[in-house]
């Protein structure tokens, strides 16, 4: 079974408030198997646009990746970092198991 995984841009405006969202998004990643990959390192912008912050989190499966972010926990937690707090796009993607080159 495919993993899924949480592609995710941010620009953080209000990084106290933002504070509260990552403690309440605990709950919720734990519960669901969420493994961080990627949590806002050191990064370039060759081709596109960009935000400040980039996230890749990994979950067991894909229907996990997308029941965590329906779950009333997560949702909770998501009203935290809504705008004016931070902006986000967020893709949840379904992994590759096939061949590799």
């Amino acid at each position: 079974m495919a993993k899924g995984y949480w592609v995710a841009r941010v620009d953080v405006d209000d990084p106290e408030r933002y504070k509260a969202y990552i403690a309440a998004n605990d709950e919720p990643f734990k519960k669901y198997g969420a493994r961080f990959l990627v949590r806002a390192g050191r990064f370039e912008n060759p081709e596109g646009s960009s935000r400040t912050r980039n996230v890749v989190i990994e979950f067991p499966s894909y229907q996990a990746a997308l029941d965590c972010w329906h779950s009333p926990e997560y949702q909770k937690a998501m009203e935290l970092r809504l705008p004016p707090v931070s902006a986000i796009d967020l893709v949840i993607i379904e992994g590759y198991d096939g061949p590799q080159p």
